[in-house]
């Protein structure tokens, strides 16, 4: 048997359309709350890459947005700023 470790694809920056979904409590606007965190890190950040949707049930609700990442520093402040969050539940 050989070992077949694989390495996770490395992302070079600038990289433009970075996908991230942030996941939470649908209360007042989350929506609106996860736009005003994104744009202290993001100062770029583009609305029109903005989606949202309900859970089934419509307790939660994601909110969907490409960013243009910049280097690792930038998105490890961003998710860690998310997560801090109380309405925020899970970063993906």
């Amino acid at each position: 048997m050989t070992d077949t470790k694989q390495e996770p694809p490395k992302i070079e920056f600038p990289c433009p359309n970075y996908p991230i979904k942030a996941v939470g409590v649908n209360q007042g606007d989350f929506r609106a709350h996860v736009i005003e965190i994104v744009q202290i890190h993001v100062p770029d950040f583009d609305l029109t890459t903005v989606s949202v949707q309900d859970s089934r049930n419509g307790s939660f609700q994601s909110v969907r947005f490409r960013i243009t990442a910049q280097g690792v520093d930038q998105l490890k402040a961003l998710h860690e700023a998310l997560i801090a969050s109380d309405l925020v539940k899970m970063v993906i």
